[in-house]
Order: C-alpha cells, then sequence, then structure tokens
C-alpha cells in the first residue's frame, strides 16, 4: 500500500495541517487501519497545536517512519508511554479537548504493532509532541 498517497490525502482533508517531506514508501497493511492510525495521529495534533501540524514521512534503510508533529505543549517525558493506555487523557488535555474517551493513541499503538511496527511520543522541532510510527517497508 502506498503509504505516502494515504498520507497526502489525509493532510489535504484536515485543515491546519501541511504535508513536509514525504517520500515514495510503501507499506503491507491494511488501507482503512492505517488511515486510522494517521486520522488518530493527525486529530489529536491538531487538538493540542496552538497553530501548526505537520506530518512527513520518509524511509530509513527496510523501516518507514511517519511523523506527526506540532507546536503545542508538548507531552512531559514522563507521560510519552502512559499517553498510549486506554482511556488516559493528560490534565492539560482534559480542560481543553471537547470530546475524544482517551482511545486514539492506544489504537494507534495497538493496529502499528499488528503491522510489526512502533509508535513513539516525543519532542517535536515545533516545540509541541512528535508522534513517530515506525512500519516495515520491504
Amino acid at each position: 500500500m502506498a503509504l505516502d498517497a494515504l498520507v497526502r490525502e489525509a493532510a489535504a482533508r484536515r485543515e491546519g495541517v501541511s504535508a513536509g517531506e514525504l517520500e515514495a514508501v510503501s507499506v503491507p497493511g491494511l488501507r482503512g487501519q492505517l488511515a486510522r492510525v494517521l486520522g488518530n495521529l493527525l486529530d489529536n495534533a491538531r487538538r493540542h497545536a496552538a497553530r501548526t501540524v505537520e506530518v512527513s514521512l520518509r524511509r530509513d534503510g527496510p523501516t518507514a517512519v511517519l511523523a506527526v508533529c506540532d507546536d503545542g505543549p508538548g507531552v512531559p517525558p514522563e507521560q510519552r508511554e502512559r499517553v498510549f493506555e486506554r482511556f488516559v487523557r493528560l490534565d492539560d488535555a482534559r480542560s481543553r479537548d471537547d470530546g475524544g474517551a482517551g482511545l486514539g493513541l492506544a489504537i494507534c499503538r495497538d493496529v502499528v504493532t499488528r503491522h510489526g511496527g512502533t509508535v513513539t511520543a516525543g519532542t517535536s522541532a515545533l516545540g509541541g509532541a512528535r508522534f513517530e510510527a515506525r512500519l516495515p517497508a520491504p
């Protein structure tokens, strides 16, 4: 499946999301499930961004690296694993978020893991959060 095409489509459908570097990368997997991962990551970033959300895709050897970055408050280092647990919403997110049950990132991790990959949270160059999904790309 052409992951770069999926990323372009998802970014184009969401206001405030810009596509950075998008290398042509194909990954094995189910389009619907990978679209859900991408949608959850982009929607999460949009919810917490001050203004900017950027998505990028590159190849790192046999791995596709999908990164979603924002300029929001970020995720504190001690919470970066916890945000992938079901029903977890950080205190700051609870006060700003309209809805959401705290399942989006848990679903992302589950789907990415089932596709043989990993997803992590870190700090973006934009100053907020960076969520990075790594998937096998033979």
